[in-house]
């Protein structure tokens, strides 16, 4: 018996260090980032609890908060947590903006024992969040997924979002487009692309965001694989993507924003393809605004940031937003 126990304990000291050396690739990348947002881009991370402390959420804060600059919350979508996402765009939107990057629930350091997988439940917890912080009022920059969730921030707090942001995110769709989406899949679930469980998911998933270049091709099995052992929520991501993809969660009926909306798309879309930009833009009418970025595709956040802040920064620049 007592022989059976230090073989079980054994086994799972490998099985911990055989996780821990898979991860390291991206543990060291992830300390990396974690240097570059404090020291160049002059980030905080935070951390505020919600909902009677079943919610927590990881916030990326300004190190001082500066009243002569307008506030924006960005808010990333799939493929990794806020770092990897903004990491072409922060440094530059930080000598303009109050920056603040939330991880969303169940991305990074984010997380909840809540059952909710809604992007109107991200939404709210954002907003939450940003509540907890003392910022009343700012724009929210949404990038795919995540312009599902400013969409809902912004029907939920008109008062508190002045601005929005929605870069590739194919909001307003019927069941025929999505399902023509899910052709281009190659046959394999929109689920386990979105959270992958091997790194040719990630690859077809690179393949289908960008244009210009396949990113996927240059990185190593083994970093991929480590980016997949290093997430700890994919049943509730998941769950997430599962929700988009329910008839429960049919936008079709969305209410027209009151505030002033910027839309960027890339013309070369392979995710959202831009006739969904054209859709959202007619949904919401005289106050939004329809910016095209030739030949970049999905992932423009990583094809053409500086382009994208430009526009970013020339659509809310005009504004004073309260400390």
């Amino acid at each position: 018996m007592l022989s059976t126990i230090r073989s079980l304990r054994l086994r799972r000291r490998v099985v911990c260090l055989y996780g821990g050396v898979k991860r390291l690739p991206v543990i060291i990348a992830e300390a990396f980032l974690l240097l570059y947002f404090s020291y160049s881009c002059n980030l905080s991370p935070c951390t505020v609890d919600l909902d009677d402390c079943q919610t927590s959420m990881h916030i990326w804060a300004p190190n001082h908060r500066r009243c002569n600059k307008p506030n924006l919350v960005m808010v990333h979508g799939y493929g990794g947590n806020s770092k990897w996402q903004f990491v072409l765009q922060v440094a530059q939107l930080t000598r303009r903006f109050n920056i603040y990057i939330p991880d969303l629930v169940f991305f990074g350091k984010s997380q909840s024992t809540r059952s909710e997988r809604t992007d109107t439940f991200q939404a709210k917890c954002v907003c939450d969040g940003m509540k907890k912080l003392g910022v009343d009022r700012f724009s929210a920059y949404g990038l795919s997924y995540g312009g599902y969730v400013v969409y809902r921030m912004a029907e939920m707090e008109e008062e508190m979002v002045e601005k929005v942001v929605i870069v590739s995110s194919g909001i307003v769709y019927t069941e025929d487009q999505k399902s023509e989406l899910l052709k281009k899949l190659d046959g394999r679930n929109v689920v386990d692309v979105l959270v992958p469980d091997k790194p040719e998911d990630i690859r077809m998933l690179c393949r289908i965001s960008m244009y210009k270049f396949d990113i996927g091709k240059l990185i190593p099995d083994f970093f991929l694989r480590g980016f997949i052992a290093a997430d700890g929520y994919k049943k509730e991501k998941q769950q997430l993507v599962e929700y988009l993809l329910s008839k429960e969660s049919s936008n079709l009926h969305l209410p027209v924003l009151t505030q002033e909306t910027l839309l960027i798309w890339g013309d070369k879309d392979g995710i959202f393809p831009i006739q969904l930009a054209h859709q959202l833009h007619s949904h919401l009418g005289s106050k939004s605004k329809l910016e095209i970025l030739k030949n970049v595709g999905h992932a423009a956040n990583i094809e053409a940031p500086f382009s994208l802040n430009k526009l970013v920064t020339l659509f809310l620049s005009p504004q004073v937003s309260s400390c």
